[in-house]
């Protein structure tokens, strides 16, 4: 577990971290005196918990709880405050705990140790797991999914790029086969693959992925989880399990590869409207 610390009053600060670093279930713990930093940091290289102290002088605690919150979602929060009144306000964002100041080690810890279970409750293993970063693999209940017909695989990984949304057949069988007319011949070829994708999703029991209406095909993207649609959402573990490649050797890949490429490279810029 990676923590970050916030607080505006150094020696409070020092303490919260070393009381911290004591826990031997935490690897690594970062203290900010500003809001502002700790966000960028958080945003940029990933943190589990944040251990807030709510009166901060450049952005609230609860401000940044909320900030931190948007970008990573797997986030817990822990605010510390020497202000009973702001307690409604921290547990309205659905904050793991809430400590007044001076905090005691033994409650920091107890807090921490309750945010670590819940964060661990929240991560049980998905029915639908699809992985895209290195190459495309689909499982079920930890059982690695078994394609008949390379094409059916690549089809479903060119529709779980494009996130859900509506693609044509012709758009697909463009994606499929780059440089191959779409000819009526090929057309049959292209409804084999159709068929063999919806038989092998049948045979795993996970229909329910994909749908095709009236010539337009989609996945169902709330019917599993993936690491692409975890790190679009900000999720640390996602970030972290980024390899530097995307869909294996599927050329149409390159656009999505990119962008995540440009993103894990860049520290998000915070608005002068977040910075007040």
């Amino acid at each position: 577990m990676n923590v970050i610390c916030v607080d505006d009053e150094q020696l409070i600060l020092g303490l919260v971290v070393s009381m911290c670093e004591e826990m031997e279930e935490i690897d690594e713990v970062k203290g900010f005196t500003s809001s502002i930093e700790a966000l960028k940091y958080a945003v940029h290289y990933g943190a589990d918990l944040a251990v807030v102290d709510i009166d901060m002088p450049d952005m609230s605690g609860l401000v940044l709880a909320e900030r931190l919150m948007e970008r990573l979602p797997a986030i817990k929060i822990i605010f510390v405050t020497g202000y009973s009144e702001f307690a409604i306000e921290a547990f309205a964002i659905h904050a793991s705990g809430y400590l007044m100041k001076p905090v005691e080690k033994a409650k920091l810890h107890d807090e921490i140790r309750f945010a670590m279970d819940l964060k661990n409750t929240q991560k049980q293993t998905p029915h639908i797991r699809v992985k895209t970063f290195g190459y495309f693999e689909v499982f079920v209940d930890g059982e690695t999914v078994s394609f008949s017909r390379s094409k059916a695989k690549e089809l479903l990984a060119f529709l779980v790029d494009r996130r859900g949304a509506t693609v044509s057949r012709r758009e697909a069988y463009a994606a499929l086969y780059e440089n191959e007319d779409y000819t009526r011949d090929m057309q049959k070829q292209f409804d084999v693959v159709v068929r063999s994708l919806k038989q092998t999703l049948s045979d795993y029991g996970i229909s329910e992925v994909f749908e095709m209406n009236s010539g337009k095909l989609r996945i169902v993207p709330e019917c599993f989880e993936c690491d692409l649609f975890d790190f679009l959402d900000g999720d640390v573990d996602a970030w972290k399990s980024w390899c530097g490649e995307y869909m294996g050797s599927y050329a149409w890949g390159y656009l999505t590869e990119g962008y995540i490429s440009l993103k894990t490279g860049k520290v998000p810029d915070i608005s002068e409207e977040e910075e007040e």
